[in-house]
């Protein structure tokens, strides 16, 4: 009778343990969204302080979740920010410098053609773990110029509908990466899903909606447009987050908004009113960039924090702490790929090394310490005030950018001085010594050359005629 006891005590024991091993393992578990957004400043969201915009399902989200105020892109332009995001390095590793245009621009700038399927990419990752994969949105890991880019099926993704993709592929609508997340959602409940979500505001073109022009009618005509747009893109945000309710998936799914930079620099003139100023296509153009940066200096293809310091909003409600907001710790995008395969529970392959870690710890509100340093490249800058940067690191807090054709350096100590106002390198001429050191060091194991494997056919022919669209 009291080996049956005994048994029976056992057996319960091992039942109850089993249930909470996977119970972890289901936390562990949960389906991701990543919504990336195009061109916000970090002052673009009511809770970051904006003067004209209003946010009020981003600001929920923020209440509901962590709201990381030193979360850095690895790149000011779009197409090199992105591929930090897909594949954990740095963009500079596989010679993307900035956006995909056409070939002879990419050959003009040392790029290839287009970002290669054959390495460790992120929804190839998740799809080992069992996930199924989407992809909505903006794409720009190549360009509608280059006729023969590889599918986004090459680089794991079960489902795509895309824009700024190869011409090969039928452009999506840039209005509707919201839309067509909410369709997959319904159809993939019942299993683990990952989507980017890469919507297209607050990139030129502007279409903004007569409803949002209605509701910010006191505003300036700039400020106005800006503010519908990115009013259009909150609500649709809020859609999401009510089918997730709805479909009783709230708890069971983390939700990500970030953006790939910081704000376009505004063009001053109003050559609006003639059509197309200095637009990505038919629509309002950058005459309406009028993007807020919270006070940091630069923009969109600065290395300066208002270039490259933007939003991260993070959102898993009984697992990420509510409304905590961390100006501290430094993330960065090339955590991502690390950070969701940690959530996935998937080991990554042997000879993959990423440039960043999983922030896991970080977003649960633990303690994290930061064991990789962040790299800057950037190859286009210009002597304008804060676009003079074209290199940067930072380590424990302390960042440092540089151009060495022009001699200048600047040192930001981010834990005591956030916002970048204060360069005090004459203070501290040893760490920006050492600083220096390692970017010197890193920019040394970054390749010379495009890989042909990226090359479209086009490069084989005669360029001569073909236009150079940047």
């Amino acid at each position: 009778m009291k080996t049956l006891r005994r048994s029976i005590f056992f057996t319960a024991v091992f039942i109850s343990l089993f249930s909470i091993v996977c119970s972890a393992k289901k936390i562990t578990k949960p389906n991701i969204i990543f919504i990336y957004a195009d061109d916000w400043g970090f002052g673009d969201l009511s809770c970051h302080g904006s003067s004209f915009c209003k946010t009020p399902n981003l600001d929920k989200m923020a209440s509901e979740g962590m709201d990381f105020g030193n979360f850095t892109v690895v790149n000011p332009v779009c197409s090199p920010s992105r591929v930090s995001i897909m594949t954990g390095k740095f963009p500079a590793r596989f010679s993307v410098h900035g956006h995909f245009a056409t070939v002879p621009s990419h050959i003009k700038r040392n790029m290839p053609d287009w970002l290669t399927p054959n390495t460790t990419i992120l929804p190839k990752i998740l799809k080992k773990a069992g996930y199924t994969t989407a992809h909505y949105g903006k794409w720009h890991l190549t360009n509608v110029f280059v006729q023969d880019a590889p599918s986004p099926k090459e680089y794991g993704y079960d489902d795509f509908c895309c824009f700024n993709i190869s011409a090969n592929f039928r452009q999506m609508s840039t209005d509707s990466a919201v839309y067509k997340t909410i369709d997959f959602i319904e159809k993939n409940q019942d299993k683990p899903f990952f989507i980017n979500t890469w919507i297209h505001a607050v990139h030129t073109p502007f279409y903004p909606k007569e409803k949002y022009l209605k509701q910010f009618a006191g505003l300036n005509e700039r400020e106005r447009v800006y503010a519908a747009v990115v009013a259009d893109a909150d609500y649709k945000i809020g859609m999401l987050f009510a089918k997730l309710k709805e479909l009783n998936l709230d708890k069971k799914t983390i939700v990500i908004f970030a953006t790939d930079n910081g704000p376009e620099i505004t063009r001053e003139t109003d050559a609006h009113q003639w059509g197309n100023d200095d637009s990505t296509g038919p629509g309002l153009g950058s005459y309406f960039s009028v993007g807020e940066t919270a006070g940091l200096h630069g923009r969109k293809h600065s290395l300066f924090a208002g270039g490259v310091r933007v939003p991260f909003i993070i959102r898993w409600p009984g697992v990420v702490p509510e409304g905590k907001i961390d100006s501290i710790t430094a993330i960065a995008s090339v955590d991502v790929l690390p950070t969701f395969a940690d959530l996935a529970g998937v080991k990554l392959p042997k000879e993959y090394k990423s440039d960043g870690q999983s922030i896991v710890k970080a977003i649960m509100g633990k303690p994290f310490k930061r064991d990789k340093v962040i790299y800057w490249q950037w190859n286009f800058s210009s002597d304008r005030p804060y676009f003079w940067a074209d290199g940067g690191i930072e380590e424990d807090n302390w960042r440092l950018l540089v151009n060495g054709k022009l001699g200048k350096q600047e040192l930001y100590n981010i834990s005591m001085d956030w916002g970048e106002q204060k360069n005090v390198i004459d203070s501290y001429p040893e760490k920006a010594h050492d600083l220096l050191i390692k970017l010197h060091k890193w920019e040394k194991t970054l390749p010379k050359k495009a890989s042909s494997d990226c090359f479209s056919a086009a490069r084989k022919k005669d360029l001569g005629s073909l236009k150079v669209i940047w």
